[in-house]
């Protein structure tokens, strides 16, 4: 079964109260009706994967949810109802900070039986573009304070922005991540540096419970729309470069709030 990119679950309107605020970002948030839809729907359909300890069930759908929102704790809640368990990528200079989930919110999904993992410090929009040193600092220092704050090792971790290349893998690896989703519309799990890439497919605010269903089974003509997507928008970044930041920024617009870590001034 595939692997589902989530981000936030929030009432209509109130796409600002969790995670990062703007236009781009509340493409990707879905209301709490939906994702119950989601679930039931894929619960009907697919293996669903109990929460441990019960003993391991069929292998389902991996649910994933990037960025480390405070709705964390809400999508985590109709998981739980439903006997799931949800993976929670966490940007690490945003914790405890507005709209994002605290130290003892992220301790508190951990003993729920959840994954807490790492989605950067910074949240790079390009971090395939990343100098070397960034790279290591961003996933060396938000796997440290994710294992400060649980007492544990953190060793799963998500891509931000979803611009990958070797290097972003290698320098996770480096950093002692072993399993690493992507962005990438793709079922494969792949082996690079000694870690697992997993690739995920997105979720967005329009995603019917009926293509959420599908994308997870794995049906070929949703799953080769997103791959079309993804290609165009991976072309996109790698032809515009700075450009591509400044274009994103007039047409979708984000809150002051946010300083994306490959952001530059002017």
């Amino acid at each position: 079964m595939n692997a589902l990119m989530y981000h936030d679950v929030v009432d209509a309107g109130a796409e600002d109260t969790s995670g990062f605020a703007g236009r781009d970002a509340a493409l990707y948030k879905i209301t709490p009706e939906l994702f119950a839809a989601h679930l039931d729907a894929i619960g009907k359909s697919l293996p669903a994967r109990p929460v441990l300890p019960d003993p391991p069930g069929l292998p389902g759908p991996v649910f994933t949810f990037d960025d480390g929102g405070g709705s964390a704790m809400r999508a985590a809640e109709l998981l739980e109802s439903r006997r799931l368990v949800g993976h929670f990528l966490i940007t690490t200079n945003y914790i405890g900070t507005r709209g994002f989930l605290t130290q003892s919110d992220i301790r508190e999904l951990a003993r729920r039986g959840h994954i807490v993992g790492s989605h950067s410090c910074s949240h790079p929009i390009r971090m395939g573009h990343c100098t070397w040193t960034q790279l290591m600092e961003e996933w060396t220092h938000s796997r440290a304070r994710l294992s400060e704050i649980l007492g544990a090792e953190v060793r799963v971790a998500s891509v931000p922005g979803g611009d990958f290349t070797p290097q972003v893998a290698e320098a996770a690896a480096r950093a002692g991540i072993n399993t690493l989703f992507t962005s990438e519309p793709t079922p494969d799990r792949r082996h690079a540096f000694g870690l697992t890439l997993v690739g995920r497919y997105t979720i967005q605010k329009w995603t019917t419970a009926a293509t959420a269903v599908a994308l997870a089974a794995g049906d070929w003509l949703p799953c080769a729309r997103q791959v079309l997507v993804w290609n165009a928008k991976k072309m996109s970044k790698r032809v515009g470069g700075e450009r591509y930041l400044q274009l994103r920024k007039i047409l979708l617009g984000h809150s002051a709030d946010v300083r994306w870590g490959d952001q530059t001034d002017g």
